[in-house]
């Protein structure tokens, strides 16, 4: 059993048809456009009527193109100012009206705000309304005239068959022609009994390409409902990406003025008292061993302030961060770095961490004896190569080392990518967007 139509377009393709209940949900569905038609165009026509009227006589006193070109705009300007509150309630209605010939889901593309500032401010930024504002234009200047047509048309059919009745009693006009009795009229009622089958047909017609329109403005489909989800979630992203580097930085600075302060102090303690303390005594051992110790720990948290957040990279930039690394490696790194203005606080920490990462790799896995690190800023993107000539093979499955970075650069909206055959070499090429936000 076939599923039943969902649309005039599908019902009117059925053999049934004209015995079901579609043309019936037509005509409802044409006739009742007459409130919201009527509803619509009473405060449209007093935005736009007065602005007509003045164009008219400003083109008469002032036949300068440019004059009235500017005076027809400021009326353009209006309506998109003020229509979308016409066009707005329009639309709910005309989504509800929509299930009397098109039973297929149709979702509104506006978000749910409160208050009228807040409702006001989120309408006149969304696309939903300006193809709502649209479909009102057309509803305006369409409807009518469709109606009129098929009034017309119907009023025709009608004639057409009652043309025989009316002529009884003399001649009758039929539109365009007209006739002598009631035998001369016989061909029109025939034609008119004819065409009476095709009403219902023009009806799902007009009717379902009228839905088809509002469908199509008036529908927030699945596509456009995902993109702004992505942007919504891009949006949080990028806050969530702002609030973790303040934390770290916060966490950093505790560190570095707080708790490796006071290390710092107690190591200079300690050593005082390892002075002051005979080498003979008993307590001079362990005095020597705390000694040590404290300073074990002031050189590990240093380490850890480095790793949460370097000074070099607040105070000196990218290039010098990434020398910086260079220079602690366990094997030989040239660094190719050609920055010359300083970049947005997340890409620059996200890049030293990403190049940080990588050689710690290298270090530990790849058997290479060197690697090179080259950074290039074209058209607002930043894209960091970390190169060396082990032997290979890298396996983002084979760990959460690559999977780590990869996620990590994934977070400002950059990408990764991994070359690494067996025999080598190995490349990592990350590129970060990098433009100011």
């Amino acid at each position: 059993m076939s599923p039943a139509p969902r649309t005039a377009f599908e019902a009117m393709l059925r053999r049934r048809f004209l015995i079901g209940g579609w043309p019936w949900r037509c005509l409802a569905y044409l006739l009742t456009a007459t409130l919201p038609l009527t509803a619509a165009a009473v405060p449209v026509g007093v935005l736009v009527l007065p602005w007509v009227v003045a164009v008219r006589r400003v083109a008469d006193a002032h036949p300068a193109p440019l004059a009235v070109a500017l005076f027809a705009l400021l009326g353009v300007v209006l309506v998109a100012g003020a229509g979308p509150l016409v066009a707005v309630p329009l639309a709910e209605l005309e989504r509800r009206r929509l299930r009397l010939v098109d039973v297929r889901p149709v979702a509104s593309g506006h978000r749910t705000v409160r208050g009228p500032w807040s409702w006001l401010r989120t309408r006149y930024a969304e696309a939903a309304t300006w193809r709502e504002l649209g479909y009102l234009c057309l509803f305006i200047a369409v409807a009518p005239v469709l109606s009129l047509a098929l009034l017309l048309f119907a009023l025709v059919v009608g004639a057409f068959l009652v043309s025989p009745l009316l002529a009884r009693d003399g001649t009758v006009a039929l539109g365009f022609t007209s006739v002598d009795g009631p035998w001369q009229a016989l061909p029109y009622a025939l034609a008119g009994l004819v065409l009476l089958p095709a009403v219902p047909y023009v009806l799902a017609v007009v009717a379902g390409a009228h839905a088809a329109v509002a469908r199509s403005l008036l529908r927030h489909g699945p596509d456009e409902r995902l993109r702004a989800e992505l942007v919504e979630v891009s949006r949080s992203r990028a806050r969530l990406v702002d609030a973790f580097e303040a934390e770290r930085r916060r966490i950093e600075r505790d560190l570095h003025d707080g708790a490796q302060q006071r290390l710092l102090s107690l190591t200079l303690q300690l050593g005082l008292a390892r002075l002051d303390v005979p080498p003979d005594s008993p307590a001079a051992r362990s005095v020597a061993d705390a000694h040590e110790e404290a300073k074990r720990l002031m050189t590990e948290l240093r380490e850890l302030i480095r790793g949460i957040h370097p000074r070099v990279l607040t105070d000196r930039g990218l290039a010098a961060a990434l020398r910086e690394i260079a220079d602690r490696s366990p094997i030989p790194v040239t660094v190719d770095a050609e920055l010359p203005d300083r970049l947005p606080a997340h890409v620059e920490g996200t890049a030293y961490f990403v190049v940080s990462e990588a050689l710690t790799n290298v270090a530990k896995h790849s058997g290479a004896s060197e690697a090179v690190v080259t950074v290039r800023r074209e058209a607002g993107l930043l894209t960091v190569e970390i190169r060396d000539n082990g032997d290979g093979g890298a396996d983002p499955n084979a760990g959460t080392g690559l999977t780590g970075l990869a996620d990590r650069v994934a977070v400002i909206d950059g990408r990764m990518l991994l070359s690494s055959p067996v025999g080598g070499p190995t490349v990592v090429q990350v590129e970060l967007p990098c433009n100011q936000r």
